[in-house]
């Protein structure tokens, strides 16, 4: 998935109201983007830190640049919009190359459950698949990936639903789509959130699969990369 827009570098001044971030341009200027990321950003958002902003020139919105990138040392990068990772799975869904979830039929936001979108849905001719993928951003040692990065009773239900799916008869797949490029693993923060760890563990006894991936990310465009191990709590 490409940027629609080049990306321009800016340091971060501050992160606040969860959905805005004040940050100088390399041109001296100050200004506020709109951060599509509703969780902790822990480790993210630390005033100083170089990020990569898209500019718009969209009419209907009323901030001019959305944060997409952290950028870490040694040309690492880190995606901080949690629906990309949905879009750059659309495409490599649609394109066939996701091991393990090749179906001829992809449907994003499909109703099931109690009031929820499945993110995916596949299927053809004989079987079906609900597909949940969550972002994963969060890095507490190095090369080791972490899900959630703060209490998520959304992420619960989702996992709770997928089970359910799986009792029914149905594939359900929880995906953790690693939005970091310095990372080659990826587990559960139980830490953060013992509940979402111990729902992790029953959608799994019921026969929920469990995958990863991680991400290729530049200033340029983020593409779906190669599957990394699930490590156990």
């Amino acid at each position: 998935m490409r940027f629609q827009t080049p990306l321009v570098p800016a340091v971060l001044i501050r992160r606040y109201k969860r959905f805005l971030a004040d940050a100088r341009l390399e041109d001296g200027r100050e200004i506020t983007a709109h951060c599509a990321n509703p969780g902790s950003m822990m480790g993210l958002a630390e005033p100083g830190m170089r990020i990569w902003l898209e500019p718009n020139d969209d009419p209907k919105k009323k901030l001019k640049y959305g944060w997409r990138l952290v950028e870490h040392d040694h040309g690492h990068f880190t995606g901080v919009d949690t629906s990309v990772p949905n879009r750059a799975l659309k495409a490599a869904l649609q394109a066939g190359t996701v091991p393990g979830l090749q179906y001829p039929q992809v449907r994003p936001e499909v109703k099931y459950g109690e009031n929820s979108r499945i993110d995916f849905l596949l299927s053809d001719d004989t079987s079906r698949a609900f597909v949940e993928v969550k972002s994963v951003t969060l890095c507490r040692r190095a090369g080791f990936a972490e899900f959630p990065d703060s209490v998520t009773a959304r992420g619960l239900k989702h996992l709770d639903e997928l089970a359910r799916v799986a009792a029914e008869g149905d594939r359900a797949v929880m995906l953790y789509l690693v939005q970091r490029t310095d990372c080659d693993r990826v587990g559960i923060a139980a830490d953060i959130d013992q509940a979402y760890a111990a729902g992790l563990t029953r959608a799994r006894d019921a026969g929920v699969e469990v995958m990863a991936f991680d991400c290729r990310i530049s200033p340029q465009e983020i593409k779906l990369g190669t599957a990394l191990p699930f490590v156990e709590a």
